[in-house]
């Protein structure tokens, strides 16, 4: 060969190696770098698409509503996402009329309360806000003696005679419909629920403008169904010229509140409890009554079929398109929205302009991503769940995790809630964030240093976009916020000037949500094995299941089935781990993360929670009487508390078929992480947890043994 043709070839191959280096991409986890310098992070703008989302009162089926969903479609669609609108025409409600006059005796003058939030700040936009009501209440015109119920809780109400009576009860523990519920089965006729001063107007005189605090005319608002969806297409999507329940069979599900219902101000409040206990001193007041003051409440709501549209933005994946990595947030609000849900909002822009930045640097990820701004969550979740509804069989087959932000800031401090075999990946994206409130330290570091010390809650209420996924379909989920609860939630006060003075006034607590939620996200996205570890959700399994043992139930009910399920279950999380480490070509690493994928669906059940079927997960639940209160086995617990009440062997003998429901499910997911059939698992089971204490390659030969006998 010549000089001349070697110079020519190494010249070629320069070239050749010029071009790839010019144009293939840098590896994934330079981009997530990226996603997380202070250059592709912009508070201002966060700023100022919340100002924008918030400008106005934007209730679920309104025209300022609408006008939010073009704001986030465009947002969208700047960010190179291909995006689209889901429209679904589903039941709503709003108020006709309202009125609630208190006559403190026989002979005493009536008082009629307005029923009115005074206008304290500076928003041009107030008088737009819907009056005060509940979504879904019942019409009705009621009358009778009034009792205070504290919380509402059942537990208040025992003892206390409310046969005929409009009860006044107080927000603070449970969710307001079941507060209805409560009271409706305990013989009330009618509900009025205040927000205390005690527990949202921090026990001094200072409120907002002034202060964070709810003003006293202050009312929190909301739902009382007690269901998911759109109460007329009840597992079904609420599409064009579906199948419809009349509002007679809404009614007779039980999920309708029986008895109407109102909120009220905690100034009103005062002078109805003045009724029945004197002068209301700053302690607590003992459930008391009825009488001798005479509430009579009257409501008049429409119900209307109207438009809600969800925001879809998709980047497609380029070696997985078909697999999905879900971000979500809810668009909707009872007035103005700036912590709930618009700071979530602000954040899934953040992310979507992020995102667009990599794509602009050559980034493609490996599964496809889909953001999703919903509508109409504050009704009854109902724009996620007709969406998930309507693609349950897509969602069961592709859905890797869905993320989701509601009330993204309320205050300081990260929290975070999620199916545990997430916790880590979390935990390892709070590590590489800067916390915005002190920046010598990382979220993690002053996460773990908090009063809840990094502790992750669970999935199991209803109080979010989550719901769906985790409870119907059986999709890994977690949802992350900065700050706790807040004093005016739910009222004409949660707005721009609120979160301005008091949320976030940088706005650099949004950045970090955006950033940790980000960064997960990119994770699932990217990362060529998913990184879940189901080891964590084992143990998780096995502190509840010891916790339902000591409680010694007697009835000769038997924890022992659950136990070893769960100790499987740990078996074949610890397998799959090391199995993880030396998993090599395509198809096998496909394979194996479709196992990781599938193990949460197998703890779900087409037949759902007993007596509550939409709910299909066996593990993570809402408690049959707390709405936002979140259960480890549901199931079980409902069982539990029915037997107590009959004190039947039926009933008994019923807690013992739910803990076996629980244990086959759980064996299923160790079915799944282990990939065999049954008898095929239980031929290699001591050989494998002989091998769980070997190397890895011990643990190769028994995959190959293992796979031998599947073929």
């Amino acid at each position: 060969m010549s000089i001349t043709t070697t110079t020519t070839s190494l010249a070629f191959l320069l070239a050749a190696l010029s071009y790839l280096l010019l144009f293939s991409s840098p590896p994934k986890p330079h981009f997530h770098t990226l996603f997380l310098s202070p250059s592709f992070s912009d508070n201002a703008s966060i700023a100022l698409n919340l100002r924008t989302l918030t400008r106005r009162p934007h209730v679920a089926g309104s025209e300022a509503n609408a006008e939010a969903a073009a704001f986030v479609l465009s947002s969208f669609t700047s960010s190179s996402l291909k995006t689209r609108l889901v429209s679904y025409q589903v039941s709503l409600t709003y108020p006709l009329h309202r009125s609630l006059v208190l006559t403190p005796k026989h002979s005493a003058e009536p008082i009629t309360f307005a029923l009115k939030q005074e206008h304290v700040g500076d928003n041009i936009y107030a008088n737009e806000v819907t009056p005060t009501f509940h979504g879904y209440a019942k019409s009705g015109n009621v009358s009778g003696p009034v009792a205070y119920a504290n919380y509402g809780r059942v537990q208040d109400f025992a003892g206390l005679n409310v046969s005929g009576a409009v009860v006044v009860a107080r927000y603070g523990e449970i969710y307001r419909g079941d507060i209805v519920r409560n009271a409706y089965g305990a013989g009330a006729v009618g509900v009025v629920i205040y927000t205390d001063k005690r527990d949202y107007g921090g026990g001094g005189d200072e409120c907002f403008p002034a202060s964070k605090w709810m003003p006293p005319s202050g009312v929190q608002v909301g739902t009382v169904y007690n269901g998911l969806g759109d109460p007329t297409t009840p597992g079904w999507a609420s599409v064009d010229g579906c199948e419809r329940l009349s509002e007679e069979d809404v009614e007779r599900s039980g999920d309708s509140p029986g008895i109407p219902s109102l909120p009220i101000s905690a100034g009103d409040a005062e002078v109805i409890l003045k009724s029945i206990v004197g002068d209301v001193a700053d302690g607590d007041v003992n459930p008391v009554g009825p009488g001798p003051g005479i509430l009579n409440l009257s409501y008049i709501g429409k119900t209307v079929i109207a438009k809600i549209e969800n925001v879809i933005g998709v980047i497609e994946g380029k070696e997985e398109p078909d697999r999905y990595v879900i971000l979500g947030n809810h668009r909707d609000a009872w007035s103005f929205g700036a912590v709930d849900p618009n700071s979530g909002t602000a954040v899934l822009l953040e992310i979507a302009q992020r995102l667009d930045k990599l794509l602009r640097r050559g980034w493609k990820p490996r599964r496809t991503i889909i953001l999703c701004n919903w509508d109409a969550e504050e009704y009854a979740l109902i724009g996620s769940t007709e969406w998930v509804e309507e693609n349950r069989e897509m969602l069961a087959s592709r859905a890797v995790a869905y993320l989701n932000v509601d009330c993204g800031v309320s205050g300081p401090g990260f929290r975070a809630s999620a199916t545990p075999q997430l916790d880590e990946l979390i935990k390892q994206a709070a590590r590489e964030v800067q916390d915005p409130d002190n920046t010598t330290q990382t979220v993690y570091d002053s996460w773990v240093g908090s009063s809840n010390s990094g502790v992750i809650g669970r999935l199991g209420d209803l109080t979010s976009d989550y719901a769906s996924f985790v409870q119907h379909v059986g999709v890994p989920s977690t949802d992350m916020r900065f700050g706790g609860g807040y004093p005016v939630y739910h009222s004409m006060y949660d707005d721009f000037t609120w979160m301005k003075k008091f949320g976030d006034p940088t706005f650099q607590r949004h950045v970090a949500v955006a950033s940790v939620l980000g960064l997960v996200a990119l994770r699932l996205a990217d990362e060529e094995v998913l990184p879940f570890n189901y080891v964590t959700y084992a143990s998780e399994l096995m502190k509840s299941a010891e916790d339902l043992e000591k409680d010694n139930l007697g009835h000769g009910i038997d924890v022992s089935p659950l136990l070893k399920s769960i100790q499987d279950l740990s078996t074949a999380a610890q397998m799959i781990n090391i199995e993880k480490e030396g998993v090599k070509g395509a198809l096998k690493v496909r394979e194996l993360n479709d196992r990781l994928m599938m193990a949460e669906r197998a703890l779900t059940d087409r037949d759902g929670l007993s007596g509550r079927t939409w709910y299909k997960h066996l593990v993570y639940g809402p408690a049959k009487y707390d709405e936002y209160g979140s259960k480890s086995f549901p199931g079980i617990d409902d069982a539990i508390d029915n037997a107590k009440r009959l004190e039947t062997e039926v009933s008994w003998r019923l807690v013992q078929h739910e803990i076996w429901r629980v244990s086959r499910a759980v064996r299923h997911a160790s079915l799944v992480l282990k990939e065999c059939l049954a008898a095929e698992c239980l031929a290699v089971e001591c050989l494998a947890v002989e091998c769980l204490s070997a190397d890895v390659n011990v643990l190769c030969v028994l995959q190959n043994k293992l796979k031998g006998t599947l073929h």
